[in-house]
C-alpha cells in the first residue's frame, strides 16, 4: 500500500523535460487557476485570493508546490524510478497562469503581475439582475470553456434564458462563470453565492 501511494503522489509531477544538447533535466509544475479577490481575509493581498467557491486560494496553491509537489522530485522512490535521471542536479519551475477577477466597483491598486492577470470581476446575483439591460446577453461557460476568450463565443442568451442555470448552480454552492456581450464589448465575471 506504501507503494502504491507513493506512485499515486508521483503521478503528480506534472513534467520532467530534458534539454537534449546540454543533458539538463527540468521538473515543471504548470498550473491554470481561477481565483477571486476578498479583501476580507487579510491585509496582505496575496493571501487573499480564493477560488470562485472559496474552497481553495493561490497561497495554499503555493505553499502546496513548496512543501510537497517540489520536494517530490528529490523522494528516494522517485529516484528508483526514474533511474536514467539525476535529479539532485534537476532545476525547478513553475508556470502558474491565473485569471483574476476582482470586486465589482473595486478601485484598490495591484501589483503588475496581479493587475496584469484580472479579467473581470464577482458581484452577488442581486447586483447582477439590477444590471441587466435589454441590449445585453450572456452565456454560461462550462468549466473546460473557462479560459476561452468570451468573443470567440457564437451562442448568446437573455438573461431570462439563462437565469434557470445560474440559480441551479447558485443554489448548490457553485459560483458561475458569466460572459456577457453588450454590442461589440464583451465582459467576464462570477456570480457569488457567499
Amino acid at each position: 500500500e506504501h507503494w502504491n501511494n507513493v506512485m499515486n503522489e508521483l503521478l503528480e509531477l506534472d513534467f520532467t523535460l530534458e534539454h537534449i544538447p546540454s543533458k539538463h533535466i527540468m521538473h515543471l509544475e504548470l498550473a491554470y487557476k481561477f481565483y477571486l479577490y476578498d479583501p476580507s481575509i487579510s491585509s496582505h493581498q496575496q493571501q487573499n485570493w480564493i477560488g470562485p467557491n472559496r474552497n481553495d486560494s493561490l497561497h495554499r496553491k503555493l505553499d502546496k508546490l513548496k512543501k510537497k509537489q517540489f520536494p517530490l522530485l528529490y523522494h528516494s522512490c522517485t529516484t528508483a524510478l526514474l533511474t536514467d535521471v539525476e535529479t539532485n542536479h534537476a532545476s525547478q519551475a513553475l508556470c502558474l497562469l491565473a485569471s483574476l477577477y476582482i470586486p465589482y466597483e473595486y478601485t484598490e491598486e495591484f501589483s503588475s503581475g496581479y493587475q496584469n492577470a484580472i479579467k473581470g470581476y464577482y458581484l452577488d446575483l442581486e447586483t447582477f439582475r439590477k444590471l441587466d439591460s435589454t441590449s445585453k446577453y450572456y452565456h454560461m461557460p462550462n468549466r473546460k470553456q473557462w479560459g476561452m476568450k468570451p468573443s470567440e463565443n457564437l451562442q448568446w442568451d437573455s438573461l431570462s434564458e439563462i437565469e434557470e442555470q445560474i440559480n441551479i448552480s447558485l443554489s448548490e454552492n457553485q459560483a458561475p462563470l458569466i460572459w456577457q456581450r453588450d454590442g461589440s464589448c464583451y465582459t467576464e465575471f462570477f456570480i457569488v453565492w457567499w
